[in-house]
């Protein structure tokens, strides 16, 4: 069963007026970041700063990704409250203490604000994602596909992108202030809507961290594409889950990291 949730998903840039090089005036957009604080039965769990676009997905994905829930129906309800800046997370059953698992956690890279909560990174040993071959010519047309997707970024810049793709099919794809956010997000619809990583693509525009290694493998999504670069950390998780991972993806141009046995090079000249 879904948990009731509100929709609270706020317009995510307003206009403003700058002062060009010229010395003249003219409008353009600015990126919305609002805090919000999540609450599991009035336990301060964290705050996140955030556009806004998706907020019920976002709390959704952050749990269920920082490991505080398994199954979908120990949450009742998401109510998002922007006069608060707080989201109200209502479990089904007896009230769970969540202290101890709060007390190990490491800051990422993850804009400054990524966290990874309890034993994730250990967790990670048991994870192995389903393996997926992919075609080039597929790669491509998800490069091709993503580049009208960048809506916020096109007005106002100063965000990051993630997309979560079956094939060359965009399934879903968000911006946030933090990459970190945004795959989150995916994971909550993922989560909320039963869909199986098996033999999907999730794109980001950000770096190939090992937070988001973490994250993609917990999904079970055996391809992560990205036009920055990775990390040495990031790509060690991507070997220990087997996650395929290929930076530098613009255009014609990707590098593979890890997985290579799992691209099919048919679009080579």
């Amino acid at each position: 069963m879904k948990p009731q949730m509100t929709d609270a998903g706020l317009s995510v840039s307003t206009t403003v007026i700058g002062v060009d090089e010229t010395g003249q005036e003219r409008e353009l957009q600015l990126v919305g970041e609002r805090a919000m604080t999540i609450y599991v039965d009035k336990q301060e769990i964290v705050t996140l700063m955030t556009i806004g676009s998706h907020p019920e997905l976002l709390t959704l994905g952050y749990l269920k990704n920082q490991g505080f829930f398994e199954c979908l129906g120990e949450i009742k309800i998401v109510q998002v409250d922007w006069q608060t800046e707080s989201v109200a997370v209502v479990t089904a059953g007896e009230s769970s203490d969540f202290s101890e698992q709060m007390q190990r956690r490491t800051v990422t890279t993850g804009c400054g604000q990524g966290t990874v909560f309890g034993r994730l990174m250990d967790k990670l040993q048991e994870i192995r994602v389903p393996e997926n071959r992919v075609r080039q010519s597929t790669l491509y047309a998800v490069l091709d596909s993503v580049r009208a997707h960048n809506e916020v970024y096109k007005k106002a810049g100063a965000v990051h992108g993630c997309a979560l793709y079956s094939g060359d099919q965009l399934e879903l794809f968000v911006e946030d202030v933090g990459r970190h956010n945004a795959v989150d997000a995916i994971a909550g619809h993922m989560w909320l809507n039963n869909i199986s990583g098996n033999k999907k693509i999730f794109y980001t525009t950000g770096r190939l961290t090992s937070e988001m290694v973490i994250k993609v493998s917990q999904m079970g999504i055996p391809v992560l594409l990205s036009r920055s670069g990775a990390t040495q950390m990031g790509l060690e998780m991507a070997q220990l889950s087997g996650v395929t991972l290929i930076s530098r993806s613009k255009g014609k141009h990707f590098m593979v990291l890890n997985g290579v046995g799992n691209i099919d090079f048919d679009a080579v000249n």
